[in-house]
Parts: C-alpha cells; sequence; structure tokens
C-alpha cells in the first residue's frame, strides 16, 4: 500500500508539468487531492503495520547482472517518516496557494520531491535509495533557483554542490561495500549481514555518515542549510526543513549505521579526549546545537532565526543516534518527526503569513508595524509554534528532546550537559525573536511597512488556517501521547541495533 505514495506522487508530477499554462487553479487543486492522497495512504499504512516488525512491499529484479533490486519495505522508522512526509507535503501545498508564477511547473517540482522522499524512506536496496536520494535533491534546486528570494541562484548551487558532495562521498562507501562484502546483492539486510571487516568499516563508517550528515545539517558542513531556507519559497522551506534534512539523518541510521556498526567502535587510542568516530560526531553533534542556537540568537533577519535553530535542532538527532542506545536513538527518530512538523509551522509562519504582507524579514522593522495587534493569528501562531519548538511539555519537541537528553546521559553526561547549555539559550532566541517581531513596545512611526494609519494586511486565508492547524495538531496529539509514534518507533530501533551487531 506504502508504495503508492511514490507511484501517485510521480504520477501527479508528470500530470502538473503537463498541464497548459495559466491553470492555477486546477494545479492548486490537483497537487493538493494528490497529496492529502499520499497522507491518506500512509496514516492507513502506519495503522496496518501498528505492531508489526519489517513488511516486504515491492520485491521485483531491477539490474539482476549486479544483484540489484527494486525492493521496498517499512519498519516502524519508515513508517513515522512517511507519515511525516504527507503532513509535509499537505501543509506545503496549502502554504503554496499564493504561488502565481509557473503554478504547474512550481507543483511539478514539488511532487517530484515529495515522490523521492518518499522512495528514500521506503527503500531497503541500497542503490535504489541512493537513486531516490538524488531525485529528491534535483527538483530541490529549481525550487529555490526559480520561485526563491534573496540570492536564491547561489543558495541553490550551494545546496546542490554540498549535496552531492556529500552523495559523492555516500556512493564511493556504498560502492566499497558492494565490492568487499562478495554477496552479490545491494539489498539492506543482506549487506548488513555480510561480515565486513572491522577494519573496513573504521574508514567506510566516517566516509558514508559525513556524507549523508552533510544534507543534515551537522556542524560544519551545516551553512547550507540556512542559506537555502531564507532563499527558498515558503513550502520549500518547510519541505528543506522538514523532510529533506531528515534523508541525510536517516542515511546515517539506516545505512552508516546498519552497514557498518564497527565503524564506531574504539580506535585504540585517544585523541583529546576522543577515542572513537562515535565520539567525533557526538562532540559535532553537540557543537550543532550550541553553535546554532547562538547564531540565531544575534540574527537581525526572522528567516534566518529559524534557519539557525534547524541547524541547532538536528543536532539532537545526530547526538541521539550516537548514544547507540534504544532510548536515544528512538528520540532521534522522534525528534526527527517533530522537528519536521514544528520547523515547518515555523517557517509558514514567518514566510508565508508575516513576509508575504510585510515584505520584510527584518526585525528592526518588524518591531514597528506591532503585529501582535495587526495580525493576531501570526502572533500567536509563532506563539505555539516557538514554545513547541523550545520544548514546552504538551507538544512533541518536550518528548522528543527529553529521549535524546535521557539517551545521551546514559552515553556521556557531559553531552547531555552541553546540550542542555543549547536549549537554554533556545530558549532566549525564541523570547528575543517573539518580543521583537511581535510583541515589540518600540514607538510606532509613520515610516514603516503597513504603518496602522496606512493599508491594512491583507487577511489570513483558509489554506494558511488549515495548514497551520494540520501541523499544530500533529505536534500537540504526539506531545500529549507519545506512544502513538514510540510504540511502532522502538521495536524498530531495537531490531536495527541489534541487527547492527551493537
Amino acid at each position: 500500500m506504502l508504495a503508492w505514495t511514490i507511484y501517485l506522487s510521480f504520477a501527479g508530477a508528470l500530470a502538473e508539468a503537463l498541464l497548459p499554462k495559466g491553470r492555477a487553479g486546477v494545479a492548486r487543486g490537483l497537487a493538493l487531492i494528490i497529496a492529502i492522497v499520499g497522507l491518506g495512504i500512509a496514516i492507513a499504512g502506519f495503522a496496518a503495520g501498528a505492531g508489526q516488525g519489517r513488511m516486504i512491499i515491492v520485491d521485483l529484479p531491477w539490474v539482476p547482472s549486479m544483484g540489484i533490486r527494486f525492493i521496498l519495505a517499512a519498519d516502524g522508522i519508515s513508517r513515522v517518516l512517511v507519515l511525516l512526509t504527507g503532513l509535509a507535503a499537505v501543509a506545503g501545498v496549502l502554504f503554496s496557494w499564493n504561488i502565481e508564477l509557473r503554478t504547474n511547473e512550481f507543483f511539478a517540482f514539488f511532487l517530484a520531491l515529495i515522490g523521492g522522499v518518499y522512495g528514500v524512506f521506503l527503500s531497503f536496496d541500497l542503490f535504489l535509495l541512493f537513486a531516490f536520494y538524488e531525485i529528491a535533491i534535483v527538483p530541490k534546486y529549481f525550487l529555490i533557483a526559480i520561485w526563491g528570494s534573496t540570492r536564491r541562484e547561489y543558495a541553490a548551487m550551494k545546496l546542490a554542490l554540498y549535496s552531492f558532495v556529500g552523495s559523492a562521498m555516500v556512493l564511493i562507501g556504498l560502492l566499497a561495500a558492494y565490492a568487499t562484502s562478495g554477496s552479490h546483492s545491494t539489498g539492506l539486510i543482506d549487506l548488513a549481514h555480510a561480515g565486513l571487516s572491522v577494519p573496513f568499516q573504521l574508514w567506510a563508517f566516517p566516509l558514508t555518515f559525513v556524507g549523508f550528515a552533510i544534507l543534515a545539517g551537522m556542524w560544519p558542513f551545516h551553512t547550507w542549510a540556512p542559506t537555502g531556507h531564507v532563499a527558498a519559497p515558503t513550502a520549500a522551506s518547510m519541505l528543506l526543513a522538514g523532510v529533506v534534512m531528515k534523508l541525510g539523518a536517516y542515511g546515517c541510521l539506516r545505512v552508516a549505521m546498519s552497514l557498518f556498526p564497527h565503524g564506531m567502535d574504539p580506535w585504540g587510542f585517544s585523541f583529546i579526549g576522543i577515542g572513537s568516530w562515535r565520539e567525533v560526531f557526538a562532540v559535532l553533534a553537540v557543537i550543532g546545537i550550541i553553535y546554532g542556537a547562538l547564531v540565531a540568537l544575534v540574527q537581525t533577519d526572522f528567516k534566518f532565526v529559524i534557519g539557525y535553530s534547524s541547524v541547532s535542532h538536528m543536532g539532537f538527532v545526530l547526538l541521539g543516534l550516537m548514544t547507540l542506545n534504544q532510548i536515544g536513538v528512538a528520540g532521534a527518530v522522534l525528534q526527527m518527526f517533530s522537528h519536521g512538523v514544528l520547523a515547518g509551522l515555523l517557517f509558514a509562519v514567518v514566510g508565508r503569513i508575516v513576509y508575504e504582507r510585510t515584505h520584510t524579514r527584518q526585525l528592526a522593522e518588524l518591531e514597528l508595524m506591532h503585529l501582535s495587534r495587526r495580525m493576531p493569528f501570526a502572533a500567536w501562531g509563532f506563539v505555539i509554534a516557538g514554545m513547541a519548538s523550545m520544548g514546552l511539555p504538551g507538544f512533541s519537541g518536550f518528548v522528543a528532546e527529553l529521549e535524546v537528553l535521557v539517551g545521551s546521559w546514559k552515553a556521556d553526561p557531559w553531552w547531555t550537559t552541553a546540550a542542555g547549555v543549547g536549549i537554554v539559550i533556545g530558549v532566549a532566541y525564541t523570547w528575543r525573536a517573539l518580543q521583537k517581531a511581535f510583541f515589540s513596545d518600540a514607538p510606532h512611526t509613520h515610516h514603516s511597512h503597513g504603518d496602522e494609519h496606512g493599508h491594512a494586511f491583507a487577511a489570513i486565508t483558509w489554506p494558511e488556517v488549515a495548514g497551520f492547524g494540520l501541523l499544530a495538531a500533529s505536534s500537540l496529539a504526539i506531545g500529549l501521547y507519545p506512544r502513538i509514534l514510540l510504540d511502532t518507533i522502538e521495536p524498530a530501533v531495537k531490531t536495527l541495533l541489534a541487527g547492527g551487531g551493537r
């Protein structure tokens, strides 16, 4: 059933591309229908897989001479991330309702990106996964380069170059694993049990992990992310932070950690207190948490605040993966879902609701507009999204980060202490942005955009309300009852960690 999320998305992309120009309403409606059907299939697949392990969906020969097969399968991790993709797709279409420039082409690229993301999360053949991974990157370039703003060509090219460098590293690791294993199979499960030597894993693991982690925004390879977020149109920002960065984290877990578990073993010596690749990447994750939060704290562009906050929050995902214990890794997967929803929500408020009406993202200019009175939906929407993002109990961010912190404490209490500093700074940058953009007491000037004695801002539209409600309700539901996802995530994580030889 879940395979139809891929097929429908690509079919929808083709249909959008073939639509006559000037049929913007039809293009929007078709994209929304495809996204809603995809979400429905994701929900049905998630419910059908409750309490079950990995299920093979499709298994057909693809390139028999090389042992490459078209294998689609789903375990608890895949089902949760497919569900996230469905939510992000629907919300992305709703927040793109204002696109007028080449509307059918926009939604063609949008649906092609969504199809690629679904494909990555469901692929259990390494070269099939890599093919979908590359497919997801190409539409992203055009979405930013054509429909973006603020140095869009530079941002799109930077994203593409970083992505393809990471992809090259991943490809080298996969080819080396295939050639070394002697199994004549590219199936993920077959290669995971091929008995690759420890010396081989010690160099293949960091190569492959970093290749994927570049797309996950790991410090110091994160610089493409804020630039891309700011330049991208709202829906593309939502997808970039919501699901595309998760492709990198998913690859770290599903490929690098599964195929090369002994790559995280101790080296046998210590350098400045670090004695394994596991510790190296945990330290980089913690640096990313603190660095992203500190840079977000001093930004003057509202969208850059959210862009750097994404780098910080993705650090929790990578830290959770490096705990190598069930609660930490399960927390990392839950954080992927939570951040996907909440980052999408924040970019929707800042990029679509605020920027499209005020035509500025500068906090100094927004201070003069008193938006809490003039745009109360945006103000209270950011209150909800911001509080949820910084870990307010009752929302998904709280339980996800709590699990990561508990897992990291079991692994190394210093990791947790340092990550806690990042959380405190996260509170500071969220409150600062909230106060400056919406609740400032700065004196009013008649020269500010949309001043109170000038034109009124456009009313909030039904697609904006619907998109906001979908994402906020999702975070609230998981925050109030996280077992909805954890009952599915934990068995898959337990199997993956055990199967990886840990």
